[in-house]
């Protein structure tokens, strides 16, 4: 029989498919936080909108002090229009760190200046084999390299100012989000949407079992990660732990894998609280939570932005194994249930 706090994986996944379905480029999040705004109140909680948007919801503690926070970011990977092409198409700058050949023949959405919404698909410049031939292969895929075709009949850039379509508009590319019989999730945007669905099955769970954390809680859903300050501000003073839910790396060389929960000792910002690392260590053991440790050399989180501003703060990284970070990625439903049971018996604990 498994040990602990069993939050609701399938709740888990519904609002994950509707946060990755759900365009939320760093930079333009209103729309995700208005729906997770009106989750949270659904589930009888009282959450707060930030002067620079994120939402914070606050859970109340059977004891005073010792206040702790958790975060996890909702905006994601993006870009915006740069320049509008003599030939109709696009140049894009991204939002994030994006690898270029990752998005091509990705399908995207442009959310022009009017209001109006266009559907597009990156491509290289010489993309047809057919006319280009071996050049077609061989193009760098890189920002002067690549363009967005736009669905529409235009031929040049006065056809794409007439729709609307400015530089500064934002470009959403098409997270391709699928959930498969065998329990993977696969879609862009998991980093961080899936911890941003963890964090509300674990309210819903508290709510539904008349639970109250061990100490007031604080769930931040920052919208600035992907650009560096996410958790840099909106999160109480009063906390004095905090952990970041935020993707776990999967890759050569590392532990991890989609089935687990990470603990990440160290990232590109130094190491994490050793003691608060070792508790949450020790709350896996206890539970029969999957876990690993691992350390991720190209990696940062809400928990450094925080520090960065100068909190006094214990911080710690977790979340469910990803594979193909900032590319097409995938979990399991196994990893994102381990993150859920680790994050409420984190929470529940002395």
């Amino acid at each position: 029989m498994t040990k602990g706090y069993i939050p609701d994986i399938e709740y888990i996944t519904d609002r994950l498919v509707t946060l990755c379905k759900t365009p939320s480029p760093s930079g333009d999040t209103k729309e995700v936080i208005d729906w997770l705004k009106a989750e949270f109140e659904a589930l009888g909680y009282e959450p707060k909108i930030n002067n620079k948007g994120g939402l914070l919801v606050t859970i109340p503690g059977a004891k005073e002090g010792n206040e702790r926070g958790l975060s996890a970011h909702v905006d994601t990977l993006g870009a915006m229009v740069f320049e509008i092409k003599s030939n109709g198409r696009l140049k894009l700058s991204l939002i994030g760190g994006s690898p270029w050949p990752s998005l091509e023949g990705e399908h995207v959405i442009i959310k022009a200046s009017n209001g109006k919404r266009y559907t597009g698909t990156i491509l290289v410049t010489k993309a047809a084999s057919h006319v280009w031939g071996q050049e077609t292969s061989k193009m760098e895929r890189n920002a002067d390299n690549m363009e967005v075709r736009i669905d529409e009949k235009v031929k040049n850039k006065e056809d794409v100012l007439q729709l609307g379509i400015r530089v500064g508009d934002f470009v959403v590319f098409d997270p391709r989000t699928e959930v498969t019989s065998s329990g993977f999730i696969k879609s862009r945007h998991l980093d961080d949407k899936a911890s941003v669905a963890v964090l509300l099955g674990c309210a819903k769970y508290l709510a539904d079992n008349n639970l109250r954390p061990a100490y007031t809680t604080h769930f931040y859903i920052s919208v600035h990660e992907e650009v560096g300050h996410g958790g840099s501000s909106g999160i109480p003073e009063t906390i004095k732990e905090f952990i970041a839910v935020d993707m776990g790396c999967v890759g050569n060389g590392l532990q991890g894998s989609e089935y687990t929960v990470s603990i990440c000792a160290k990232d590109s910002g130094g190491p994490y609280d050793l003691a608060l690392r070792k508790k949450l260590e020790a709350l896996c053991e206890e539970h029969d939570i999957p876990y690993v440790v691992d350390i991720f050399p190209y990696y940062g989180s809400d928990a450094g932005a925080l520090l960065r501003a100068g909190y006094d703060v214990r911080c710690g990284l977790i979340g469910t194994g990803v594979d193909a970070s900032h590319s097409h990625e995938r979990t399991h439903k196994e990893g994102v249930l381990a993150t859920a049971r680790l994050v409420l018996s984190y929470i529940m604990s002395e």
